[in-house]
């Protein structure tokens, strides 16, 4: 690990060395890409110099307690030397996690799909509550939220939402919400008070960008239609409503929510490059089979992964079995507490999977 770590040192110089030559400057790809590796190394470089900091303390605090005479110098550099010691300690650990494999999608932005499960309109509405919560959580960022397409029933629920997520590391901090979840409580649409169990899935997809696939125009078949549904934020009533099909994987793309069909044909090339890079993922991902156990929960859309229990007022992760009784924050988008305990499982669980190979 620490011959690594001096090559990244070395290679960071390098880096800073080459942005110092006012010529780079003239090429922006160079320049870019070279930030771009800056920024990455940067942190890393900064918490070794921590590490070899503490590592010195340690030799001075040892040198220390064998050279002095007297007593309460003695026990001031013992403290200094425990503390030192769990600094190099921590500073390890903090080393391994930053020189983990990085998830290559993980500064993608992000497209998400929401459906109702079972349940029917309790369902629809659950899914609508799902759409606001990532709203709000992406508010919160500062990340933008376009809607593509989503079909109402027409109380405000949503049988299906699909959105893009557009922000620095969207993929990174959502990329654990996909599976299943489930609500419970009493449905508005419920007399008797009876507590119901309804559920939605959730599927976050890092977007594709051209160079992440290549879709041939022969295997398109593009229509032109007028948008349907109930209006609202979903739809704009004109003939602009463009919908592609996949002929080779049958996949079917419905873009609605722009009055322009250059901006909604624009939304469903860019939604059907993330299906079909999706698919691509999901085959690897389901080939690395060492891999899929070091991570959180299976990975299979079909997995339940949360509880929302409206009369306790409590959330739980099952993954992780976190429970929380903030539901009410939770689902007005505070959900960093949730992301941030799934990142440092799936990060523990990589490093023990690591320290076992």
């Amino acid at each position: 690990m620490f011959d690594k770590l001096e090559d990244l040192v070395a290679r960071l110089n390098e880096i800073l060395e080459e942005l110092n030559d006012g010529t780079v400057v003239n090429d922006q790809a160079r320049f870019t890409k070279l930030m771009k590796e800056q920024s990455e190394l940067t942190p890393i470089v900064e918490k070794y110099n921590d590490y070899k900091r503490a590592k010195q303390d340690i030799e001075d605090s040892i040198e220390l307690i064998e050279m002095e005479s007297d007593e309460e110098m003695k026990e001031m550099a013992k403290e200094e030397l425990a503390d030192a010691k769990r600094r190099v300690e921590e500073y390890e650990n903090d080393l391994k996690i930053l020189l983990l494999p990085k998830d290559p999608n993980d500064e993608k932005d992000v497209v998400v799909e929401i459906r109702a499960g079972a349940g029917g309109d309790e369902a629809a509405l659950f899914a609508a509550e799902l759409f606001r919560m990532y709203q709000k959580y992406s508010d919160q960022h500062r990340w933008k939220v376009e809607m593509v397409d989503c079909n109402e029933n027409g109380i405000g629920g949503f049988k299906e939402a699909v959105f893009m997520i557009k922000g620095q590391g969207a993929y990174s901090k959502l990329k654990y919400e996909s599976g299943v979840h489930r609500v419970q409580r009493v449905p508005e649409t419920e007399s008797g008070g009876r507590i119901h169990t309804s559920t939605a899935t959730v599927a976050i997809m890092p977007e594709a960008e051209e160079v992440d696939v290549q879709i041939d125009e022969k295997d398109i078949r593009i229509d032109v239609m007028r948008a349907s549904g109930n209006g609202g934020q979903c739809v704009n009533t004109t003939d602009s409503a463009v919908r592609l099909t996949h002929i080779p994987t049958g996949i079917v793309i419905y873009s609605q929510t722009e009055k322009s069909q250059l901006q909604n044909k624009a939304k469903a090339f860019a939604l059907l490059r993330t299906k079909l890079y999706d698919i691509e993922c999901q085959k690897a991902h389901d080939a690395e089979a060492e891999a899929r156990r070091s991570q959180i929960g299976t990975g299979d859309r079909s997995e339940k992964i949360r509880t929302y229990n409206f009369p306790q007022g409590r959330v739980t992760d099952h993954r992780i079995k976190l429970t929380l009784y903030r539901l009410e924050e939770i689902m007005n988008g505070d959900i960093q507490e949730i992301i941030d305990s799934l990142t440092a499982a799936d990060q523990a669980a990589k490093l023990a999977n690591m320290n076992e190979a």
